[in-house]
């Protein structure tokens, strides 16, 4: 799986992913880090190293930002895998920052949960409630 900076012409697939219009979604990514995971190519062909701009090999997207000395994950779509390998690059920035990192995932987003739980998050009980939703908070101390 390959994770890449995302850019705006990535909003429609990012916006099928998250169930949000693509406006929020290109605000998203000129005000947040955005990275998207894409699936790998499985084909090779003379067009094998174009992009497939339709956002059928889009698997999923994280965005995040630092605040008070904690990175926080502010958006997670995607497949379990695909949220697996994108939850590494907040963890990763934190490691070099010297920095913790919290997630807060739907209680019942059962994808996000487990991808979490695999990265090494670990629960730190309920979030606040989002769009009449509950919440579970997850940290991370890479240290």
């Amino acid at each position: 799986m390959e994770v890449r900076d995302a850019v705006e012409a990535d909003a429609d697939a990012l916006s099928a992913i998250a169930d949000v219009p693509a406006d929020v979604i290109r605000n998203l990514i000129h005000d947040r880090t955005v990275r998207v995971a894409r699936r790998e190519a499985t084909t090779a062909g003379p067009n094998a190293d174009t992009a497939d701009d339709d956002g059928r090999d889009v698997a999923g997207f994280v965005s995040f930002d630092v605040r008070d000395g904690t990175v926080h994950v502010t958006q997670l779509a995607g497949t379990t895998t695909a949220c697996e390998r994108l939850l590494a690059e907040p963890v990763r920035f934190a490691t070099t920052e010297g920095m913790t990192v919290e997630l807060l995932a739907i209680a019942d987003d059962e994808s996000i949960r487990e991808a979490a739980e695999a990265a090494g998050f670990s629960r730190r009980g309920s979030g606040p409630r989002f769009d009449g939703q509950s919440t579970v908070r997850y940290r991370l101390d890479p240290a």
